[in-house]
């Protein structure tokens, strides 16, 4: 099948190699990133004890949570704009690089002053820290939007490796921090913040060496007004999901401290990593889908039948394995055994409709998309105030798991809706499919 026009012909070729090889090299890097965090995870646990990991998983998700707000939706304004015309690459990178780089500024002050101003805000972290990671942030906008340039580019392989490397540097500083230096949690957010600001500055030279015979560099402000206007419509979708995924972190550290917090954090990295496969499909679904343009949903429902097979299987997998975190990361961790078996049936539903969203994000996504996660967002925090105070960690769990389900029957009965297909057709693999997977004859 042809993925495209080529560049000559003003297109991106959107798939340089076949699909199921991109799916396999983009997999096989998340799984080294996974072990990367995995590993940090457990000597800031064993060093620093459930209050430094709890710490330190809200600084990160308070730091990618601002990173999300300020992104605008550029990111896959990106990967939209380039995809569709191949000439356009150094005036979208432009305009998104200075966007990133000016409005990421401003947010890194506005969280510093936040952080002196209302400590309270943030539990018992030290207001200082908070600083130190925000200098991060205009790195981080700037790596976010680089790397989906370069996957509207096809060239996974840069995007995948460029990911990693950052990725790198979470297990690298740990080690260093708090083995190496026998230090503390001061110097791993200064070392991890110095990483942030190193593959942000890489991202930036990458971007500008990149190859190409369309057009000089030139920042275009009529061409940054649209890409705002296409982005700031899954801006919404993006935030409201970032919100949903990250918040009852923020929400558990808030009434029960940075203990609790920090055995939550184990349970929701691990529902994290489960959702890595279909996170890796929906991905590279979004540019090739955007130049095919798949609004009957036919690809789309071929690769949501395989995910569903698949992360059946990862979800089943993934009980034995539950039981072995307070093995890895000590004793006061073993209610992440619980918190992520609650966790399981959500993570497997919101695995496969990540598949849905990126197919309406790829055909111009339709206004119902933003107002599905809205109203999402809005019952789940609704249910983690109601839940988290007397439950703790496990309420949140719980409100997780009821947002989860949320979200996929309204996206799952939308794509129906919406190209017509069945259930059976958009879930369900055939005998055939089946005997393909495991390569057997039929």
């Amino acid at each position: 099948m042809n993925d495209g026009l080529t560049a000559a012909e003003g297109r991106t070729p959107v798939a340089r190699r076949p699909f199921a090889v991109q799916i396999g090299w983009t997999l096989a890097v998340r799984l080294l990133m996974t072990a990367n965090s995995v590993v940090a995870g457990i000597i800031v646990a064993r060093w620093l004890g459930a209050d430094g990991l709890g710490q330190l998983g809200v600084i990160n998700v308070t730091v990618a949570m601002v990173v999300q707000l300020g992104s605008a939706g550029l990111p896959s304004a990106n990967t939209y704009f380039i995809a569709k015309d191949h000439s356009q690459l150094r005036s979208v990178a432009l305009n998104s690089l200075l966007f990133a780089t000016i409005v990421g500024s401003l947010l890194a002050v506005a969280l510093s002053v936040l952080a002196q101003t209302r400590p309270g805000w943030f539990g018992f972290i030290s207001p200082e820290l908070i600083k130190i990671a925000a200098i991060s942030i205009p790195f981080q906008l700037v790596t976010l939007i680089g790397l989906n340039i370069f996957l509207a580019l096809g060239n996974v392989r840069r995007f995948n490796l460029l990911d990693l490397l950052g990725q790198s540097f979470v297990m690298i500083n740990a080690l260093v921090a708090l083995i190496v230096l026998h230090s503390g949690l001061t110097t791993l957010v200064t070392l991890n913040t110095a990483a942030a600001v190193a593959v942000g500055l890489i991202v930036i030279v990458l971007v500008a060496m990149y190859p190409t015979s369309f057009r000089s560099w030139r920042f275009d402000l009529n061409l940054l007004g649209r890409m705002i206007n296409y982005g700031l419509k899954f801006h919404l979708s993006i935030v409201a999901a970032a919100l949903m995924f990250r918040a009852d972190l923020l929400v558990v550290n808030h009434f029960h401290g940075a203990g609790v917090a920090g055995v939550y954090s184990v349970a929701s990295q691990v529902a994290t990593m489960l959702m890595m496969l279909p996170g890796v499909i929906a991905t590279l679904l979004f540019p090739r889908i955007t130049a095919e343009q798949d609004v009957g949903g036919e690809t789309t429902s071929r690769i949501t039948r395989h995910t569903v097979f698949v992360m059946l299987l990862i979800c089943l997998f993934a009980v034995p394995l539950s039981f072995l975190l307070p093995v890895l990361y000590g004793r006061p961790f073993s209610d992440a055994t619980v918190q992520l078996l609650i966790l399981l049936p959500g993570v497997y539903l919101i695995g496969v409709q990540s598949v849905f969203a990126q197919h309406f994000n790829a055909i111009g996504l339709p206004r119902a998309v933003p107002a599905f996660w809205v109203l999402t967002l809005l019952a789940h925090v609704a249910l983690l105030l109601v839940l988290v105070p007397p439950l703790g960690a496990r309420g949140a769990a719980l409100a997780s798991l009821l947002s989860y389900v949320m979200i996929f029957a309204l996206m799952f009965f939308y794509f129906r809706s919406s190209t017509g297909r069945s259930s059976g057709d958009t879930l369900m693999l055939s005998a055939g499919e089946l005997c393909q997977l495991f390569q057997m004859k039929r």
